[in-house]
């Protein structure tokens, strides 16, 4: 199974407080895309595939906006 860093990003809606707060973890999965539906299964999901192979899903659920960033190991 695939290993990855994960970096989740989720954006501050504060307009005083304009830091993200972000983690970071090593997972192993599959299918990147079936564990971010996983976490955020109410989320409008968009995908982007980069050329070194990592993938990046931008998730808004409510207008909470996150980035989860797989990077493969």
């Amino acid at each position: 199974m695939p290993k990855y860093e994960l970096c989740c990003e989720i954006f501050n809606q504060c307009s005083n407080n304009q830091m993200r707060d972000i983690s970071f973890e090593e997972v192993s999965v599959e299918d990147p895309g079936a564990y971010v539906r996983t976490m955020e299964p109410r989320a409008v999901i968009e995908e982007e595939v980069l050329s070194d192979g990592s993938h990046i899903y931008h998730t808004d659920t409510a207008g909470l906006r996150k980035r989860y960033s797989f990077t493969p190991l």
